[in-house]
C-alpha cells in the first residue's frame, strides 16, 4: 500500500471515530489532508470504498486467529490475551462498531463477511468450549442449547459494549478494556471447574471478591 493511501485511512479513521461516518464526506477528508478532493477520488473513487478497505484491515487479526484454531496452545489466559488485542482493536475503529446497523446495511460486501465470520466465531466458541473440557477446565453443560445460549450472550456483548460504552460516556483506557474482558469472560464463571476457577481467580482476582 503507497503512503497516500496509508495517510488517507488513517486520517479517514480518526474522523469516522470522531464524528460518525455517516458526516464526514471525501471533502472533509481531502481538507484534513491537503489535498484535492479529486486526488483523493484517485486512490479511493468513494467514501463506501475507504469504509471496505478499514473494515477488513480491522477483521484480518480476527479472520486469522480463528483459522489458527488448532495450532496453538488454549488456555484461559491466551483466550484473556486475544480478547484484550480484540477489544483493543475494535476500540481503535469505533466508528464501525457504535453505528454497527447501519454499516453493514450500507455495504453488501461488508454485510456478507461479517454473518459469515459470526458463524465461525460461534463455531470458534465450541472449538474453545471443548478444548477446555477436555483440560478440565470447564464442565460439561447440562443440555444440548446450554452451550449455544452462552455463546450467544457473548457474543452479543462483545458486538455492544462499544455502543453501550458511547451512550453512557464511559472513558475507555487500559482498565476499562481489561474491565470488559472480564465482563465478557465473567460469562464462563459459572461453567468452570474448580481448576478452571482457580486459574480464572489468577487472571481476574477481584471478580469474586
Amino acid at each position: 500500500m503507497s503512503n497516500t493511501k496509508a495517510k488517507i485511512l488513517s486520517v479517514s479513521r480518526d474522523l469516522f471515530n470522531e464524528k460518525g461516518f455517516s458526516n464526514v464526506t471525501i471533502r472533509m477528508i481531502a481538507l484534513k489532508l491537503n489535498m484535492s478532493s479529486g486526488n483523493l477520488n484517485y486512490h479511493f473513487k468513494k467514501r463506501e470504498d475507504i469504509l471496505e478497505t478499514l473494515y477488513f484491515e480491522m477483521v484480518e487479526n480476527f479472520d486469522n486467529r480463528v483459522k489458527e484454531l488448532g495450532t496453538r496452545e488454549i488456555s484461559l489466559q491466551t483466550i484473556k490475551e486475544d480478547v484484550v488485542e480484540s477489544l483493543n482493536r475494535m476500540f481503535e475503529n469505533r466508528f464501525f462498531w457504535t453505528d454497527l446497523y447501519y454499516l453493514v446495511r450500507l455495504n453488501e460486501k461488508i454485510r456478507n463477511h461479517f454473518l459469515n465470520v459470526y458463524r465461525k466465531r460461534f463455531n470458534g466458541y465450541k472449538y474453545l468450549f471443548e478444548d477446555l473440557k477436555g483440560k478440565g477446565v470447564l464442565r460439561n453443560f447440562e443440555f444440548e442449547k446450554e452451550s449455544d445460549f452462552l455463546i450467544e450472550r457473548m457474543l452479543g456483548y462483545s458486538n455492544t459494549w462499544l455502543y453501550n460504552s458511547f451512550i453512557y460516556e464511559v472513558q475507555i483506557n487500559k482498565d476499562y478494556i481489561e474491565s470488559i474482558s472480564e465482563n465478557l469472560l465473567g460469562m464462563l464463571y459459572p461453567y468452570l471447574t474448580d481448576l478452571g476457577r482457580s486459574q480464572y481467580n489468577i487472571l481476574f482476582p477481584d471478580f469474586s471478591e
